[in-house]
């Protein structure tokens, strides 16, 4: 009795299912997509219908039993098999035997209380285990020689006077990048530029990205200037900022 009222519940409620199914297949029909009211009620009726039969079939479809076997067998489990008591096996003269030194020395040999001490562990090192070989060091390389080495004209230096460089950028045609070119070359101070000559001009214009700049720019002049105590463009707009 109580399998049948299952039964019947699982199929109504198959058919709930699909009456509400259909009902919003029909609701969407009608709002999204227009359908007249007889075409949405006759679309949600075949949807209710389908689905009805498809889940009450699956639903009240009773579940076939395991081939070979009743359900009684089932519900049933085998009893557990009790476990065979073991032996234990009593212990033969041959282990026993095995236990007990079969030479016992008579007398102790020299130096075996020193042997016995000695306790370690000990390791056989082959030729697997050898050491890598040290890597070889890359040998240094060597500085390039700079511009300012070599050939240079007469009073241009490897660093500034006293370690305190003038201000070169006050020359005006004379920027951060171009201040250290002049560096690089051993100028550093506004008397050395002051007093370059013409193969002097010559020499470091050759090594300048834009040829003619000293002379186009007049650095000499700006240069004695400055060393004078003076201002030129550069450094009066300096001084403003």
């Amino acid at each position: 009795m109580d399998n049948n009222q299952g039964l019947i519940g699982m199929a109504l409620g198959s058919w709930l299912v699909a009456a509400a199914a259909g009902a919003l297949v029909a609701i969407l029909l009608w709002v999204l997509g227009s359908w007249s009211f007889m075409q949405g009620a006759f679309m949600g009726f075949v949807v209710f219908a389908v689905l009805g039969a498809v889940v009450s079939w699956i639903m009240t479809r009773p579940l076939p039993a395991p081939q070979g076997r009743t359900p009684a067998a089932v519900d049933k489990p085998a009893p557990a098999a009790a476990p065979k008591a073991v032996p234990k096996a009593a212990p033969t003269a041959t282990a026993a035997a095995s236990i007990e030194p079969k030479v016992k020395p008579t007398t102790r040999l020299p130096g075996q209380e020193d042997l016995a001490a000695r306790k370690g562990s000990w390791k056989y090192e082959g030729a697997a285990e050898a050491k890598p070989a040290p890597k070889k060091k890359a040998p240094a390389k060597k500085a390039a020689p700079t511009a300012a080495s070599g050939d240079r004209p007469a009073g241009f230096s490897d660093a500034a006077r006293e370690g305190v460089a003038d201000d070169l950028k006050l020359i005006s045609g004379v920027g951060p990048k171009l201040e250290e070119t002049l560096n690089s070359l051993g100028i550093w101070h506004f008397d050395q530029v002051a007093g370059l000559k013409k193969k002097d001009i010559a020499w470091v214009d050759e090594r300048l990205r834009f040829k003619g700049r000293i002379e186009r720019d007049d650095w000499v002049g700006q240069a004695k200037t400055l060393a004078k105590g003076g201002e030129t463009e550069a450094s009066k707009k300096k001084r403003k900022s």
